[in-house]
């Protein structure tokens, strides 16, 4: 995937500064985000990434890479492995429990 951090979710109407250049102010963008997968080259359009105004820093919404990595995922759409479970052994007849220690 990709390596630039993610950035919590933020409303456009917010100004926040770049955690990179400190100059330039995050800007929310919809963008076509490019990932490898294996050998493959993924694209996303519109997906939701802050960019500075000054430096061009790329950072991407947590919950939007979260659901990414959901879709990408080859597990998904499959259904959980259940994983028996052997039975613990039943405790020999005629014995009792030892008493408490104190």
């Amino acid at each position: 995937m990709n390596h630039e951090a993610p950035v919590p979710p933020l409303q456009e109407s917010q100004h926040t500064p770049c955690s990179h250049c400190g100059a330039g102010v995050m800007h929310l963008r919809h963008i076509t985000y490019f990932t490898w997968l294996g050998g493959e080259l993924i694209t996303v359009p519109d997906f939701p990434a802050w960019i500075c105004d000054v430096c061009g820093r790329r950072e991407y919404d947590e919950r939007a890479i979260t659901w990414l990595t959901m879709l990408l995922n080859p597990e998904a759409g499959h259904a959980a492995r259940r994983v028996k479970r052997t039975p613990r052994p039943a405790p020999p007849k005629g014995t009792h429990p030892s008493p408490p220690l104190e």
